[in-house]
């Protein structure tokens, strides 16, 4: 199973490499990759607290990113559910791994007060349990301790409440499809167990721990590189769905452990004449769904890089390129993709993020991917307002990508950007486009209820250090926001670019402004 994820994974970055510009990020190139390890954080951080929320994708005019978030269950009050909706939390994923109907009822019951207060729209995401596999309930309810070389069996019977000896598992097939030598990962993949032996008539499997590490109840369990017999939709899924989901106008199923295309057919048929209300999202987070994506994204509505489960069943450092891969013909498929998994796990205690959890929120919205999620950053956290914020700051740079992509394709001989601060040309610049950049710097005006004041030309001089940037300044004018003195703007902009020997008649001009609060991207022909 892993030489077939490793071809498939293979033969994308072959194709990376021979197009050179296939998914290039506005000038990075993927060709480095074979000299160095890319390496994202895969291990799961999904935290999945007993009757929480996650919010989810926030799908912005601006064409910026979009967050989830995971609510915990203290944030389920009308006051802080508000303040993740204008934050940025756009849809609320219910997670029914957890919880029961009731409790799930109440949490949406209290969003809608909170949607109805703001006058905010959020979507409702019901997330599967699936076919997951976990470990058993413990003596007393305590975690126990598994050493590093010590030896465990493994019971199918779930009724056991487990102890340092023996713990349950409640895949019933597990010594008919585990032989020696298989891996068990428990616990978000902290726990590694060797399987030593089998015995299917008495329904145990001998392991060995390979490290020292505590373990609490009911925690997930991966089998890398085994096919399990479990079916994507089990009887509890479609009494969530049909009992709970349907009669609540739910928007988007998150179906777990999608493994092939033909999963999403007994979905829809499950949900007979509310298939086409309904939107459903694939999570592929096995090497089986990784091999049959294709035929899962045509047959999905939306899709999910669930990195948390995925990350345990193929190699670590193949996840940036699975990720990339799965975003990427999203992308061309024209279809929803959500970056999951600790976007901002530091946030959980910490309230800013680290340096490489910035990076990887940029990075995943300059892979394209539509939506980023945070899940135990709110699910557990103690600063969910906050790790909600600096997520939508973000799509600027996506739009300055944007912008040189769109550049390098349509073959422009400039690109001209609209700013007040000079931060978005400043970005445009970042990307290094084969172009030069027209940085337009347009004076604000403002009052103090006596003058009239306009801002400096600092913000274009400043623009001088960068690299490629030809800054100017355009004429105020108190509509200098209105579409119409735009347009003006922007005319003028292009006559100078002709008088400047940077564009002529005829060229193709990449021009990047804002009209209101929308962020736009256009070509123009220079007349």
């Amino acid at each position: 199973m892993y030489s077939k994820v490793g071809d498939v994974l293979a033969s994308f970055a072959e194709f990376c490499v021979r197009t050179a510009h296939g998914i290039d990020i506005a000038g990075f190139d993927l060709r480095s990759l074979s000299a160095s390890a890319l390496i994202r954080c895969g291990s799961h951080g999904e935290h999945r607290h007993r009757g929480d929320t996650r919010g989810a994708p926030q799908r912005r005019a601006r064409a910026e990113d979009e967050d989830r978030v995971h609510a915990r269950p203290a944030s389920r009050s009308v006051p802080v559910l508000e303040k993740l909706l204008r934050a940025g939390m756009n849809v609320a994923r219910f997670n029914f791994s957890h919880g029961t109907h009731e409790y799930h009822q109440e949490t949406l019951d209290t969003l809608r007060i909170a949607m109805h207060n703001t006058g905010i729209l959020c979507a409702v995401m019901l997330d599967t349990k699936g076919p997951e596999i976990r470990t058993g309930f413990l003596k007393d309810g305590k975690p126990i301790k598994l050493k590093e070389g010590q030896e465990i069996t493994i019971t199918t019977d779930y009724n056991i409440k487990g102890d340092e000896n023996m713990i349950a598992m409640s895949y019933k097939k597990l010594p008919v499809d585990l032989k020696p030598g298989n891996t068990i990962l428990c616990s978000d993949g902290t726990i590694t167990l060797t399987v030593l032996s089998c015995d299917p008539e008495a329904g145990t499997v001998r392991c060995r721990c390979e490290n020292t590490a505590m373990l609490g109840e009911r925690k997930n369990v991966n089998l890398p590189g085994i096919i399990v017999d479990l079916p994507t939709l089990t009887d509890k899924d479609k009494e969530d769905i049909l009992g709970w989901g349907v009669p609540n106008n739910i928007d988007i199923i998150a179906l777990s452990f999608v493994r092939k295309g033909s999963d999403l057919v007994t979905v829809r048929q499950v949900l007979g004449t509310h298939a086409k209300q309904i939107k459903l999202m694939s999570k592929v987070e096995n090497q089986e769904g990784v091999i049959n994506f294709d035929e899962i994204l045509r047959e999905t509505d939306a899709f999910m890089v669930a990195r948390g489960d995925l990350g345990m069943e193929i190699p670590v450092e193949k996840i940036f390129l699975a990720q990339k891969m799965m975003i990427y013909k999203c992308n061309l498929a024209g279809k929803s993709v959500v970056t999951a998994t600790q976007m901002l796990e530091s946030m959980i205690k910490s309230p800013r993020p680290t340096r490489a959890e910035a990076t990887d929120v940029a990075n995943a919205v300059l892979d394209g991917t539509d939506c980023v999620m945070l899940s135990g950053e709110s699910a557990a956290g103690a600063y969910p307002e906050q790790a909600v914020c600096p997520l939508p700051m973000s799509p600027l740079e996506s739009l300055a990508s944007s912008a040189v992509r769109t550049a390098n394709k349509a073959k422009a001989t400039l690109i001209v950007v609209l700013t007040r601060g000079g931060t978005t040309a400043k970005l445009v610049a970042k990307y290094r486009p084969r172009v030069p950049i027209l940085s337009v710097v347009v004076p604000v005006l403002t009052t103090d209820s006596f003058d009239w004041m306009v801002s400096d030309e600092s913000p274009a001089r400043l623009s001088l250090i960068h690299r490629g940037l030809i800054p100017i300044l355009a004429e105020g004018s108190a509509k200098a926001t209105d579409s119409e003195s735009t347009e003006v703007i922007l005319a003028a902009a292009l006559q100078k670019g002709v008088q400047k020997s940077l564009c002529k008649p005829g060229d193709a001009v990449v021009a990047l402004h804002r009209i209101g609060i929308a962020s736009v991207i256009k070509i123009c022909l220079v007349k």
